[in-house]
């Protein structure tokens, strides 16, 4: 005959309960579980953390050797909605769940739920959307997927409300320039460099209303929702220790920045390219100055320039002031994506602003064969890429580096494109 669960029975008896990390993101640590003297209630003590401080769906799952056990009277932190920290507890009324039986040995499967829905499938679709109409105030932001460029090509709505990226397949390039580049410069070594993995990239410039759409703010000097235009380093990941200092800190971004938001809206791991992997997206398979397969015809004024991308020339340049008082530009950088993209879809990889890269400045590259690299672990300033409205041809090239400080934002020619790794940078 089995006995009544009660506090004789069960005190000094009850084990430890146990957590199991359910999810890839939450860490469930530290599980306890103690009967209240003189009751038939056990509290469950438990520590969660999330990289993306969002709220939580936690569960228990109960057991005694094979049997799973009624868990209808969990109460505390438990459900939707708890937020990660130290020392949270649930209480099981065991008297009410499970009246009349007895258990020397009963064990507990602690689950933190993020409610992201993981990127699926990662590796076969093409195009990656996010949805950010909700604005700043979202508590989300919808994912979908598409396998081509929708009928009538990339309306407005994906360049202001919609963010869209294009996937990348891991592969090996030659990085840098070949030696009778015009132009060239001598940091520019050609080294082999292989990724090893597929990862997205925006296929325009994050522009001024998408940026508004997760901040709440339009930082742009001259406007246009359309248009990209001026943000730091630190206001993309962050100014503290654990953002800035990649890739000693990994993945690590600040919460309240753009990528912090956009990921905990997502959950996928957005954050900007590596040099590499900026250089990789923007050649798409071609070995000349520009991605469209052709070189600089000369190194201030190209026609060649003037079809991939907003540079000095094209740039609506006066050397009057007009009456806004907005320096020599009457119309400076233009709206994303008017210009040819190249062979994998992606739009103004020359020219329009320049975009910054993950990577800390560094002189050569060397000619050693890379894998997967992500610059040195220090420095000053960091690497820009593409070139801008205000420079000439020259400064377009693909294979053309820059450096900037990561604290200025008050360049109006400065700018970013985003991409999602399949799992964090380690």
């Amino acid at each position: 005959m089995k006995k009544p669960l009660g506090m004789t029975m069960l005190a000094g008896t009850l084990a430890l309960m146990t957590a199991t990390l359910q999810a890839a993101t939450p860490v469930v640590s530290n599980v306890t579980a103690t009967q209240r003297a003189g009751t038939q209630l056990v509290d469950i003590s438990y520590d969660v953390a999330d990289a993306d401080n969002h709220p939580l769906t936690i569960s228990v799952s109960l057991q005694s050797g094979s049997t799973t056990l009624p868990a209808t009277t969990l109460t505390g932190a438990v459900g939707a909605g708890i937020m990660p920290g130290n020392n949270k507890l649930i209480t099981w009324d065991a008297g009410t769940d499970w009246l009349g039986h007895y258990a020397v040995n009963i064990t507990a499967t602690v689950t933190a739920d993020d409610g992201h829905v993981p990127l699926i499938p990662f590796p076969t679709a093409l195009y990656v959307v996010i949805d950010l109409s909700g604005g700043p105030s979202a508590a989300s932001y919808p994912v979908t997927t598409l396998t081509a460029v929708p009928t009538g090509g990339w309306t407005d709505e994906y360049k202001t409300t919609k963010l869209v990226l294009r996937k990348i397949p891991q592969g090996t390039f030659m990085m840098g320039s070949p030696e009778d580049e015009l132009e060239r410069f001598d940091n520019e070594t050609q080294h082999q460099v292989t990724l090893t993995q597929d990862f997205y990239m925006g296929v325009f410039q994050v522009t001024q209303k998408q940026w508004e759409r997760v901040m709440g703010t339009d930082p742009s000097y001259y406007k246009g929702d359309a248009r990209p235009e001026r943000v730091s380093y630190d206001m993309i990941r962050g100014s503290t220790a654990e953002s800035i200092n990649w890739p000693d800190t990994g993945s690590s971004v600040k919460a309240d920045t753009f990528l912090g938001r956009i990921r905990a809206r997502t959950g996928l791991v957005f954050d900007l390219p590596t040099e590499a992997q900026w250089e990789y997206a923007c050649r798409a398979g071609t070995t000349t100055a520009l991605n469209s397969g052709k070189n600089l015809t000369d190194r201030y004024e190209c026609p060649n320039m003037a079809e991939v991308g907003r540079y000095y020339y094209n740039s609506g340049y006066s050397s009057s002031y007009p009456s806004d008082g907005k320096g020599g530009y009457t119309d400076a950088h233009t709206k994303a994506g008017m210009y040819l993209p190249n062979n994998w879809g992606l739009y103004d990889m020359h020219g329009n602003v320049w975009e910054w890269c993950l990577d800390w400045g560094i002189g050569s590259y060397g000619t050693s064969a890379l894998t997967d690299p992500k610059g040195p672990v220090s420095g000053s300033y960091r690497i820009r890429r593409g070139g801008s409205y205000s420079i000439y041809a020259y400064n377009c090239r693909s294979a053309y580096r820059y450096y900037g400080n990561p604290i200025i934002s008050f360049s109006s020619d400065v700018g970013f494109r985003v991409c999602v790794l399949p799992v964090p940078v380690p």
